[in-house]
């Protein structure tokens, strides 16, 4: 071998080298970023809603696949938040209305304070539906919620069939079509579902 060819064996060496170390940096971060996808992506119709549990103000663990089945309307709240507190009596009269049918309202305080502040209040609206109570805030992280109230009609099957950021009038059939739809006719090709304001 002449000295030239060994000289260019030597610089394409570490040229080589600095290739491999690049690809090697590339694949690390593509694939931390794609394991990472998942935790920014947002929760939105269509998708399976992400399993927790949580306890209710009635002492015991509740679990969202514990009501698989049934159309779920799950709704994110606090006692300080004022739209909460003006939705709550509509959300209290579709829950009345729809006893006899597969379908349940889960109502998720985020109040970080302890259960003592949420009696009170659920006392004055008449509450009867499930309450749970997320006061470390993990299932609306899980939820990827961006405030309150924030509601997830969940389907039958555990898919989320629309996501409502904002309060509604719940005695407005305009409001509860997508309920109503799913409690009549079942679940829907979940292509379908959507996500409102």
């Amino acid at each position: 071998m002449s000295k030239k060819n060994a000289e260019d064996n030597e610089k394409g060496l570490p040229k080589a080298a600095l290739v491999i170390i690049i690809l090697i940096v590339v694949a690390a971060v593509v694939f931390i970023v794609m394991g990472q996808r998942e935790k920014f992506e947002p929760v939105v119709a269509g998708t399976v809603a992400p399993e927790f549990e949580l306890p209710g103000i009635d002492g015991k663990q509740h679990k969202l696949s514990e009501y698989k089945g049934k159309v779920v309307f799950l709704n994110f709240w606090a006692t300080w938040c004022k739209p909460c507190a003006e939705e709550i009596p509509s959300m209290q009269s579709l829950h009345e209305n729809l006893k006899a049918f597969p379908f349940e309202i889960v109502a998720v305080s985020v109040d970080t304070d302890g259960i003592e502040v949420l009696e009170p209040f659920l006392k004055q609206y008449g509450v009867t539906f499930p309450v749970l109570h997320d006061r470390k805030g993990k299932i609306k992280e899980l939820f990827k919620t961006t405030g309150v109230p924030e509601t997830f009609i969940i389907d039958q099957n555990g898919v989320i069939a629309e996501k409502v950021w904002g309060p509604r009038d719940w005695a407005d059939p305009a409001s509860t079509k997508v309920i109503m739809d799913l409690v009549q006719y079942g679940p829907k090709d979940k292509s379908s579902y959507k996500s409102t304001r």
